[in-house]
């Protein structure tokens, strides 16, 4: 049947049976198992995104990306952490609150707080214990300075600035969208090369090291000595600018600049080909020109993973009728700027 790809029919019959159908049917880019591992590996930068990472490495200066949505302005970031051996993305991913301690470090008040808490009325029972019983006297259970690093973990800039050589990658994702001060006081920061913890600067002297949690990176720790997080190796620092506001002068003449353009047709073939496979890159040849005069003919916003979504479901959808092809494509092909 023409429809026999539809599981929810909207008819108000049990259909559950029909959810057999997309068992072990998944875009490849939704195994959120393997989602960085297939973005790293399915990734296929222009040229000149190659010459400006190679000089950023050399020069240790962060890449700012832009470009149209789809472009593979993130995904540059898995590309070179898994070509370059960097371990796992330290992703930063920007919003209208964030600010530059969000990407150094958290300090959780609050669980410190409840813990003393905690802690004081320990005492106080162990203290009414003691009274009944003479010459004995209660522990302390006050909380010690270096057990301070249990409420402080490191961002994924404050983690990265721990690593050893050959250091990590950082993904600084969507700076535009942050408030007006974070790119100058990121500047300030990769400029020096360090940061502070006040929280631990408060309580450490000369001769302490208090241990601190590492961003994404579960059961590790870092030493902080006298509150200070000096940068072991730079990292390589992956910035994407949808271009939503201009950033300072003096934040861009640091950064090297990159734009990815929207791929050409053969580009997208491969891309398609990377993703989903030769047949099919090759199967929906004339969906991709469709596409792409759409998105340049006609200046209709589109990104890549549209066009991939569209066909991986028209090639694994099962039976499917001329009209609800057509009406997929509508759907999985709608313009970026409409809502």
């Amino acid at each position: 049947m023409a429809d026999d790809w539809k599981i929810y029919r909207g008819d108000g019959a049990d259909h559950a049976a029909d959810l057999a159908k997309i068992d072990g049917v998944a875009p490849p880019w939704r195994d959120f198992a393997r989602r960085d591992q297939q973005r790293a590996t399915t990734f296929r930068p222009p040229p000149n995104v190659v010459e400006v990472v190679n000089a950023a490495l050399y020069l240790r200066r962060p890449v700012l990306v832009t470009g149209n949505p789809g472009t593979g302005k993130s995904s540059l970031a898995y590309s070179i952490a898994h070509e370059l051996g960097l371990g796992k993305v330290l992703a930063w991913h920007i919003n209208s609150r964030s600010t530059l301690r969000d990407g150094l470090y958290e300090y959780d008040a609050v669980a410190r707080l409840r813990d003393v808490t905690v802690r004081a009325e320990k005492r106080k029972a162990q203290a009414a214990v003691a009274a009944k019983k003479k010459g004995t006297q209660a522990k302390a259970t006050t909380i010690k300075r270096e057990d301070l690093g249990r409420y402080v973990t490191l961002g994924p800039l404050g983690t990265a600035f721990t690593a050893e050589a050959p250091g990590r990658v950082v993904l600084i994702d969507e700076i535009d969208k942050s408030d007006i001060d974070l790119a100058n006081d990121l500047l300030h920061v990769l400029e020096d090369g360090e940061f502070e913890i006040p929280e631990l600067v408060r309580v450490q002297d000369d001769s302490d090291k208090i241990d601190v949690r590492l961003h994404d990176e579960a059961g590790k720790t870092a030493s902080v000595e006298r509150g200070r997080v000096p940068c072991r190796a730079f990292p390589m620092i992956v910035i994407t600018n949808n271009g939503e506001r201009d950033l300072p002068p003096a934040f861009l003449r640091r950064c090297l600049r990159l734009r990815i353009e929207n791929p050409l047709e053969a580009e997208l073939a491969d891309i398609v080909e990377n993703h989903l496979g030769a047949k099919d890159a090759k199967a929906f040849e004339d969906l991709i020109g469709y596409f792409v005069k759409k998105r340049d003919q006609e200046q209709v916003m589109l990104a890549t993973d549209q066009l991939l979504n569209t066909i991986f479901l028209l090639a694994r959808g099962g039976e499917m009728s001329a009209e609800d092809r057509e009406k997929l494509k509508a759907i999985l092909l709608r313009e970026l700027t409409s809502v």
